[in-house]
C-alpha cells in the first residue's frame, strides 16, 4: 500500500471503524533513520490503534527504527516480508526476504529486544520456485522462535521473476487453506489472513478459521464497506454511513487546510467512498475536479456531498412516487 495509506487516508478510515487497526505505508528503516522522520512518522492521535510497517533486513537499522517508531507512538511495529515491488527487491527488503527466514528472524528478535510494543511479521506464502509449505512454516517457526507471536500472511505467492508489482497481487493463486493449515498446527499464534478479500462477508467466511481479516485493496478503493465493519466483525456499535463518516472527517480536513495541507491531500482517498451508492460518479468527479483548484477548501467536499445527497433523494423520491402509483 506504498503512497496509499498515508496518515490521511488512515484518518479518514477511522472515521468508519473504530475498532480495526491501521497500518502504514511501508517506511524503509534507512528513510527513517536518515529522513524527514515528522512527515514520515506523524501520525493523528484520532488513529490508534496504528502500526508502523517497516523495510528493511539490517537487524540494527531494524532494531533503531523500532525504537523510533514506538517513542514516536506506534501500537505496533511491523516487518514486511511480502512486498514484490522493484524497489524493494533492490533493497533487500519485502517478499525476496522469504528466502533469507534466518536473517527475519535475527531481525525481529533485535527489534523485540528493544520495544515493549508488539512486533509483527507480513509475509507471502514464498517467493518464485520455493514449496510454500516449507517456506512459510519455516519463516513462522523461526520468528516464532524469536519471539513474534502475531503473523499476517497474504496468501499467495510472489512470483519476482517475470511479474510486475501488479501482476502479483493477482496472477499468483490464492492458497487460503495453507494458511488455515498454519493456524490448526500453530493455534497458539495469532494468524491474520490477507489476499484478495474484497467484501465483509468474504472476512466473516475466514473468521472461521483465522484470527484476523487485512484488508488491502478493498478497504481503500471502497471505504464505504469499513462502516460496517465494527458492527459485524467486532459486535460492537453502529454502521457508519459514508455521508456520516464525511461529516466526522470535516474537522480533520479543516485543521489539514490550516496548516497548509492540499485539499486533493485528502480528498484522493474519498473517491470510492460512495462506490455503488447512487451519484457516486457525481462525487468523484467534483472532488477530482475541484479539489486540485488553488485554494479549494471544504467547500468542494460540502458540495460534492450536497450533490450525491441530492441525486439519492431523487431516486428515493422516484422509488415512492412508482410504489403510490403500483
Amino acid at each position: 500500500m506504498m503512497d496509499w495509506t498515508d496518515r490521511h487516508c488512515r484518518s479518514l478510515h477511522r472515521t468508519l471503524t473504530s475498532r480495526a487497526v491501521l497500518y502504514t505505508e511501508m517506511l524503509t528503516t534507512g528513510a527513517i533513520l536518515h529522513g524527514d522522520r515528522a512527515r514520515l512518522l506523524d501520525f493523528d492521535a484520532g488513529e490508534h490503534p496504528v502500526a508502523l510497517q517497516l523495510g528493511g533486513s539490517e537487524p540494527a537499522d531494524l532494531a533503531e527504527a523500532a525504537r523510533i517508531g514506538e517513542a514516536w507512538g506506534y501500537d505496533e511495529i511491523n516487518l514486511n516480508v511480502g512486498c514484490p515491488s522493484d524497489r524493494v527487491q533492490s533493497g533487500r527488503f519485502g517478499a525476496c526476504l522469504m528466502r533469507e527466514p534466518e536473517l527475519v528472524a535475527e531481525g525481529m528478535a533485535a527489534m523485540a529486544a528493544v520495544v515493549k510494543v508488539p512486533v509483527t511479521v507480513k509475509c507471502r506464502i514464498g517467493v518464485d520456485d520455493q514449496d510454500p509449505e516449507e517456506s512459510l512454516f519455516g519463516l513462522v517457526d523461526l520468528c516464532a522462535a524469536a519471539g513474534v507471536r502475531h503473523f499476517v500472511v497474504h496468501a499467495r505467492k510472489a512470483l519476482l521473476k517475470g511479474l510486475s508489482p501488479k501482476e502479483n497481487r493477482d496472477v499468483p493463486p490464492l492458497d487460503y487453506p495453507l494458511v488455515y493449515r498454519l493456524k490448526a498446527e500453530r493455534p497458539e499464534l495469532t494468524i491474520v489472513i490477507n489476499g484478495g478479500v474484497g467484501t465483509l462477508d468474504e472476512a466473516q467466511a475466514h473468521l472461521a478459521h483465522v484470527d484476523g481479516v487485512m484488508l488491502g485493496r478493498a478497504a481503500y478503493h471502497t471505504p464505504g464497506l469499513l462502516g460496517e465493519a465494527d458492527a459485524r466483525l467486532f459486535g460492537d456499535g453502529d454502521t457508519v454511513t459514508p455521508a456520516e463518516a464525511v461529516e466526522r472527517y470535516r474537522p480533520y480536513i479543516a485543521r489539514e487546510l490550516a496548516a497548509g495541507t492540499h485539499l486533493a491531500a485528502m480528498t484522493r482517498h474519498m473517491l470510492g467512498l460512495f462506490h455503488g451508492a447512487p451519484g457516486a460518479r457525481t462525487w468523484r468527479r467534483i472532488l477530482t475536479v475541484e479539489s486540485v483548484k488553488p485554494g479549494a477548501g471544504l467547500e468542494v467536499v460540502d458540495a460534492a456531498l450536497a450533490a450525491v445527497s441530492g441525486l439519492q433523494d431523487q431516486r428515493l423520491a422516484r422509488r415512492l412516487e412508482a410504489g403510490e402509483a403500483a
